[in-house]
Formats: C-alpha cells, sequence, structure tokens
C-alpha cells in the first residue's frame, strides 16, 4: 500500500524514529501540537482567502510619499 510518495516500510521506520527522538509519553503532546499547527495554518489561509476574495476597503498608500 502506497501513501503519496512513501510506502509502508517507509512509514514504519518513520514512525520508529520519531517514536525514539521523543519517546512514547511525549508523542500524543507532540501530535496535539502538530494538530493545532495545522487547524491555525488552514485558519489563516481561509482568512486570507476571504480577505483576497472581499478586495482592500482602500487604495493603501505608502506612509512618507507627498502627493501633489
Amino acid at each position: 500500500m502506497r501513501f503519496g510518495p512513501f510506502g509502508t516500510m517507509e512509514l514504519l521506520i518513520i514512525l520508529v524514529i520519531v517514536l525514539l527522538l521523543f519517546g512514547a509519553k511525549r508523542l500524543p503532546d507532540v501530535a496535539k501540537g502538530l494538530g493545532q499547527a495545522i487547524k491555525e495554518f488552514r485558519q489563516g489561509v481561509k482568512d486570507n482567502q476571504e480577505e483576497q476574495d472581499s478586495g482592500p476597503a482602500e487604495p493603501q498608500q505608502s506612509p512618507g510619499r507627498d502627493q501633489a
């Protein structure tokens, strides 16, 4: 079975390495933090997309430029 560019054996090796690096007790905390990061990233992308779709309210000018 293949998951994207990785096969089952590669995923098992990665899982073992992560388990050795973080330990079994910290693994749930790491997964929770990763899940929260992904959730915040998706929310930021969604907010950015909505902001682009609505367009800016006023044209922005750079500060310090004189208009004559």
